[in-house]
């Protein structure tokens, strides 16, 4: 372990974790990561058929939970998990919504009980289970096996016949994302996604796609539709959902691992040593329980935010804490709401396209930096495997309405298939990311 994550960038923070700005600009501070994480938040359930308006209400509940369990100490915002999209569709189809947030509560179970083995037996047994081998194909699998949902939203508008005009909104918006990411700087540069969204609305718009039935009759103070899990369940759990999403967590506890080190490099502490990886990951895996029982998207950190971090060296916690008291009294306005409700699939189609696909080239990018060679014919199985299986859409069927998704499956199959072939070592992929401390 020689990579430290402990060494500050080259300038030093405006404002350190425990500082809290004067009440004005606090506001517009928090105002700032609110937009950064407002798009890929209310994508999530849009995508899903849940509530933006209880998304934003459980993204902000659950960083302030994160906040406490940390004590304060790792400014990150937590938002809507991307993925757990297929595997909740899955399960909704399988036991509905309420369903499919049992399935999520044991997600985040999940997190709670590697919390608790880390806090046990140190982080190496985590390293050598998840390396950039295992992790980079399974992120990959994320965004590619989402790609025909992103096409079918931008072609058909999410269900129906082929659409010209549609198609033709949904390429205009993502042509605007683009655009928006690669020109735009300063705060600006970190919203390129919900510029593209406001881009494509006014097209929707003037083409005639968009629908203010909902918005005109919405009142502007209005309890969200929140989705309690049990509800529906007189004959019992749906523990059918269990192999849907459980196994999810280990790609998302992976990217939690790459957020922390990469917080840990802007802020200049090694957050993963103190509060500790078990504390932020008790964090992360109570967010994601108390979405489930309100109804909301598993949440995750959320790296656009660390990007503002990067951006205005501002790493007070308070400034993330009102954020996500923002994103709460946001999920309480029902006009907002209804708004959000009204942008037409096709827009959020076209952003799909780019967000799926930038997910995919994340997961190629961990293979790179985590320099896994794939001239080793052991490290270039592990990754085919994982990618036919997952991308390919097999499952395993246990008995009757019981089945392991895709994409768990091929997390499962790659963790097995690591820790079996011989070569590990020779390999050289079990390099962690943690440093000395790890």
């Amino acid at each position: 372990m020689t990579t430290t994550v402990s060494e500050p960038d080259s300038k030093a923070a405006v404002l350190d974790t425990h500082e809290r700005p004067t009440p004005p600009l606090w506001g517009l501070l928090s105002l700032q990561h609110l937009f950064a994480m407002f798009g890929a938040t209310i994508l999530v359930p849009l995508l899903t058929g849940l509530s933006p308006a209880v998304a934003l209400v459980t993204s902000g509940l659950g960083t302030l939970a994160y906040i406490i369990v940390t004590g304060g100490r790792i400014p990150a915002y937590l938002g809507s998990s991307f993925a757990f999209i297929a595997p909740i569709i899955a399960a909704a189809d399988i036991a509905g919504i309420p369903g499919a947030m049992f399935g999520a509560l044991g997600a985040g179970l999940v997190y709670l009980i590697v919390a608790a083995l880390i806090a046990a037996f140190g982080t190496g047994w985590l390293i050598r289970l998840l390396p950039p081998v295992v992790v980079g194909p399974i992120i990959m699998v994320i965004g590619l096996g989402l790609a025909p949902i992103a096409i079918d939203m931008a072609t058909t508008g999410g269900g129906g016949d082929y659409d010209t005009t549609k198609f033709l909104v949904a390429l205009f918006t993502l042509a605007a994302v683009l655009v928006y990411a690669l020109v735009l700087r300063g705060i600006f540069s970190v919203i390129p996604v919900l510029l593209g969204i406001i881009t494509g609305y006014v097209l929707a718009l003037i083409v005639g796609l968009v629908d203010f039935s909902q918005v005109t009759a919405a009142s502007f103070i209005r309890v969200p539709d929140f989705t309690i899990f049990f509800d529906g369940f007189a004959q019992g759990l749906p523990w059918q959902v269990w192999p849907l999403l459980v196994p999810v967590a280990i790609v998302t506890i992976a990217e939690h691992i790459g957020d922390q080190v990469v917080i840990s490099r802007v802020i200049g502490k090694n957050v993963l040593v103190k509060p500790g990886l078990h504390r932020s990951l008790t964090g992360d895996g109570l967010a994601t329980m108390i979405a489930a029982c309100l109804g909301g998207p598993p949440n995750t950190t959320y790296g656009e935010n660390v990007g503002v971090l990067a951006i205005t060296r501002i790493f007070s916690v308070w400034v993330i804490g009102g954020a996500a008291a923002l994103a709460v009294v946001l999920g309480f306005i029902g006009t907002i709401a209804a708004f959000i409700s009204s942008i037409p699939t096709a827009v959020m189609g076209g952003v799909a396209i780019a967000l799926f696909g930038v997910i995919a080239a994340s997961g190629l990018r961990t293979i790179v930096e985590g320099k896994v060679d794939m001239g080793e014919k052991r490290n270039l199985l592990i990754v085919s495997v994982i990618l036919v299986i997952g991308i390919g859409g097999a499952v395993l069927k246990l008995g009757e309405g019981l089945e392991v998704s895709s994409m768990a499956l091929a997390a499962i199959i790659g963790v097995v298939m690591n820790a079996v072939l011989p070569g590990r070592d020779k390999a050289g992929d079990t390099a962690t990311i943690l440093g000395p401390h790890g």
